[in-house]
């Protein structure tokens, strides 16, 4: 049996900014994910200035794009807003965070967890004394210790169609649609570095979205805007929760961060800085043996300029995810 002190299940932002702390401070990690890295992972990719700076991103070795002006599509009216966003390709992103963490990676797909004599054993194959469930929304550390005392509300789930693809594109802006096609959401147009741009459709799954129907509205849309055009795509799905009350976010020594504890923000859903956020929080408990707590990582985000933020409010009123909930 392998042991570590600290065991990690999942190797995304949260579980590898974890690692990285945790490995800065000489504390005994490990990884476990599902996946060989690097792997594709949709997400549309816009961080935050915040998120550069946490994870001194002035050493990244990949394309960051700087994203200077975003264009918010309400209907007919279309405002054009200054931003301090940057987009990142997450297929790289990640493969980088992991590997700078310098902890062991072992391919493993998580079935059952045990608590046993103030230990963690996983699968009867690995031991630990401090268990961290980075696994995303389906993680097994959130299902066996957590689902309980942190019940998921089906209102707060967001249901995602996106693909991110290779295209010589023209518009270096970023462009979202809110509540285009009585969508309960927003669709996006991300470029990325190297000729990538990413394309989407995010909506609360409880009002009866077809999600798919709403994928192809978005297509016609960027074909009409030659935006994208002659294109065969071949989009895939995927679900995560906004924020909700985490009213348990560390049981015994085991500890729930990014999409596993439900942090994705509840206006624009956004979850790569409460991912990262949560995992440092998390590492800066285990190393100074302090209490864990979420309550410093915002429920809202609003990644334009503060100078505008009335404008961005007032928007956020009319298509909120937290609408109704």
């Amino acid at each position: 049996m392998i042991y570590s002190d600290v065991i990690i299940i999942g190797a995304g932002p949260a579980g590898s900014t974890c690692a990285w702390k945790l490995k800065q401070n000489k504390v005994d990690c490990i990884i476990l994910d599902s996946e060989k890295f690097p792997r594709t992972k949709l997400c549309a990719g816009w961080i935050t200035p915040k998120v550069f700076k946490l994870l001194e991103l002035d050493k990244y070795s990949k394309p960051i794009i700087p994203l200077k002006h975003v264009y918010l599509n309400i209907g007919k009216i279309k405002i054009k807003l200054r931003t301090k966003q940057l987009s990142i390709r997450r297929y790289e992103l990640d493969n980088w965070l992991l590997k700078r963490s310098k902890a062991k990676v072992y391919k493993h797909l998580v079935k059952k967890i045990k608590k046993q004599n103030n230990h963690y054993i996983i699968d009867n194959k690995y031991k630990c004394k401090y268990l961290i469930g980075a696994g995303g929304t389906f993680c097994p550390v959130y299902r066996t210790f957590f689902s309980d005392s942190n019940p998921r509300d089906k209102k707060s789930l967001i249901v995602c169609m996106e693909q991110e693809f290779k295209y010589n594109y023209k518009e270096k802006n970023c462009q979202i649609w809110l509540c285009d096609n009585k969508l309960a959401g927003y669709s996006w147009y991300v470029p990325k570095g190297n000729k990538y741009l990413n394309i989407g459709v995010g909506a609360l799954a409880d009002k009866e979205t077809d999600i798919q129907e709403q994928w192809k509205y978005l297509v016609k849309k960027l074909k009409k805007l030659d935006l994208v055009k002659n294109y065969k795509f071949k989009p895939k799905g995927y679900a995560y929760y906004i924020r909700q009350n985490v009213n348990k976010c560390r049981i015994g020594n085991a500890f729930i961060v990014g999409d596993a504890a439900g942090l994705a923000t509840k206006d624009l859903a956004e979850g790569i800085q409460p991912a990262i956020e949560s995992g440092i929080l998390a590492a800066e408990s285990i190393i100074n043996k302090t209490k864990y707590s979420l309550k410093s990582v915002k429920k809202s985000s609003y990644p334009i300029s503060s100078s505008i933020f009335f404008i961005i409010k007032k928007i956020i009123n009319l298509f909120s995810f937290h609408r109704n909930l």
